[in-house]
């Protein structure tokens, strides 16, 4: 189901999961109770990754959408690193690669325009989700609240909806319920000030 916390901040975890299906979030929490998410996981992706080595984990893990997950010991995935130099090597590769995410991100919402993050933040789940097989050319079944797309780009529901409208007349967007077709895409790219280099893709979509 969705909004549900897979692991939360404060907690001691004993296991790791990794992303089977759907959409995972991590977030942050105001002393107000407003909530920042901070980064989306897809399919493929180990959320939680450096629990491993650190004692207590700092945000929450939360699904965004329906999901599956599946958890992993933390000392069977240690005793696998030992025994598997070439799999710690990736493990540590895929950490590199989410705080190369989280410094896009505080670029997005730290300085681009609303418009701009909206465009942006699309091309990265599009990007993401056709690299691991969840979709075909640019259409995207993402069924994220516009809510969610608000908590992840420091908009309210209200903006974000507005930002969504420009897309869509400006032709570089067509969304059907959950689905979300780049039309254009170079044009989608444009607008987003999007470049892959981040996600350090061996084929990122064209």
């Amino acid at each position: 189901m969705a909004n549900h916390d897979l692991v939360r901040e404060g907690d001691h975890p004993l296991y790791s999961f990794v992303v089977l299906e759907g959409l995972i979030g991590s977030t942050k929490y105001t002393g107000e109770g407003k909530r920042q998410i901070t980064s989306f996981f897809v399919a493929g992706d180990i959320p939680d990754l450096h629990g491993l080595h650190l004692s207590v984990i700092d945000c929450n893990f939360s699904t965004l959408t329906p999901a599956r997950v599946g958890f992993m010991r933390h000392d069977a995935l240690r005793s696998i690193c030992d025994q598997h130099p070439r799999i710690a090597t990736a493990f540590w590769r895929s950490t590199l690669i989410d705080a190369a995410i989280y410094r896009e991100w505080v670029t997005n919402v730290g300085r681009r325009e609303a418009y701009t993050r909206m465009a942006h933040i699309l091309c990265e789940l599009i990007c993401r989700m056709r690299s691991v097989g969840r979709i075909e050319d640019h259409v995207a079944d993402v069924p994220i609240t516009q809510a969610a797309l608000g908590d992840a780009l420091g908009l309210s529901t209200v903006h974000v909806n507005r930002m969504l409208q420009e897309l869509r007349r400006e032709d570089l967007i067509a969304t059907t319920g959950s689905r979300v077709h780049a039309r254009d895409w170079a044009g989608l790219k444009r607008a987003g000030d999007f470049d892959t280099t981040y996600l350090h893709q061996k084929n990122p979509a064209d």
